[in-house]
């Protein structure tokens, strides 16, 4: 596959400045001809945050890539599907949706139908309108991830399973590797066309929810999603080959065979690396070593780290005793969330859907 990652510096939202930058990507970077093509834009919308947080792909983004595609001759649907994709959610908090009905757009919800897709060895529901469209865009923003160390175009996909599927999915695979994999299988099996990262203002500490917006003033293009992802790993600190989904991806060789053959085009990405990057610590070694002592020793589970809640910022939303998918969290008789921890599998979901920062994902051995 095309090895070509466009890197382009950015110092803000700025409509014009975006425009120029989108057009300069997607040709540099060999996007995909729209002309006359049904093209489905999936932003990333873990939550509808105001866009500040920087938990959504910024909606200056989605409407610079709507207007270039449009100027292409496409015709241009855009969504997303958090987990909390119910009625209410409407896209408006980020300006995403503000954006879509400006440009004329049209805003489409990916629980409305669905179709069935063997991903891996399971079968696994995806948005019907994976079979309705030409090309698909997919923007994801840059973050880190408490679970999976970074999320970025390998893991923007995972928004095409809609709302609670993507939940099931934890169960089915219990541990970062595994569930890696399936990430990976599921860009086998849909192969978007075209990849813009949002990496302006990025998500540094605990993400993809609570972590905090980090300037680091770029955006990145390409055809290939392990190869921008690479990259973008390397401009904010991490060792590319310690993220899980990198590491599955390379090894396989059906995207890239060796990370050398990334072809760099515009910025050179050494020259722009953010060296105090707050980031998940992967473990390295380490990490590997516990991995392979907890099956034999499960005392040891107890340094796993776990979601801790604070009391005094939850609210008593319940989002995520409903978002649990081993329904392990429950309300005590004074309201107060309580979790079975024997049973918890680390998922991270409920530390991603609370918008209060009250879960806190570190270790307490007691």
């Amino acid at each position: 596959m095309n090895s070509i990652v466009a890197v382009q510096q950015c110092f803000g939202y700025d409509p014009d400045e975006m425009l120029r930058h989108i057009e300069w990507l997607y040709v540099e970077g060999n996007g995909p001809d729209p002309m006359g093509k049904k093209v489905l834009v999936k932003p990333n919308i873990l939550s509808d945050d105001d866009p500040a947080r920087a938990t959504t792909t910024h909606p200056v983004v989605v409407e610079a890539v709507i207007i270039y595609l449009q100027s292409r001759g496409a015709k241009v649907f855009v969504g997303d599907s958090p987990t909390f994709d119910t009625d209410k959610f409407t896209g408006e908090k980020s300006g995403i949706r503000q954006a879509v009905d400006k440009c004329g757009a049209t805003w489409v919800r990916f629980s409305d139908s669905v179709v069935t897709r063997k991903v891996g060895t399971a079968a696994i529901k995806i948005t019907a309108l994976i079979t309705e469209v030409d090309l698909i865009v997919s923007l994801p923003k840059l973050k880190t991830h408490e679970l999976m160390f970074f999320t970025g175009a390998m893991k923007n996909i995972f928004g095409l399973v809609p709302a609670f599927n993507k939940a099931l999915q934890h169960v089915k695979y219990p541990d970062r590797f595994k569930l890696g994999k399936f990430f990976v299988d599921l860009e086998d099996t849909i192969r978007p066309h075209f990849h813009i990262m949002d990496g302006v203002v990025a998500m540094e500490g605990s993400g993809p929810g609570n972590g905090y917006p980090k300037k680091v003033n770029v955006l990145l293009a390409s055809v290939n999603p392990l190869a921008l992802d690479i990259i973008a790993c390397r401009i904010i600190g991490y060792n590319p080959l310690e993220i899980p989904t990198n590491k599955i991806a390379l090894q396989r060789g059906h995207l890239l065979k060796s990370i050398d053959d990334i072809i760099i085009k515009g910025t050179d990405p050494e020259t722009i690396l953010i060296k105090d990057f707050k980031l998940i610590i992967t473990g390295g070694a380490t990490r590997i070593l516990l991995k392979h002592l907890k099956k034999k020793i499960p005392f040891l589970r107890r340094f796993d780290k776990r979601p801790v809640f604070n009391y005094n910022l939850c609210i008593g939303c319940a989002k995520c005793i409903n978002i649990c998918p081993v329904k392990i969290l429950r309300f005590d008789n004074k309201n107060k969330v309580l979790i079975n921890d024997s049973n918890c599998i680390r998922c991270y979901c409920c530390h991603e859907v609370c918008r209060e920062r009250a879960i806190e994902i570190k270790r307490k051995v007691f």
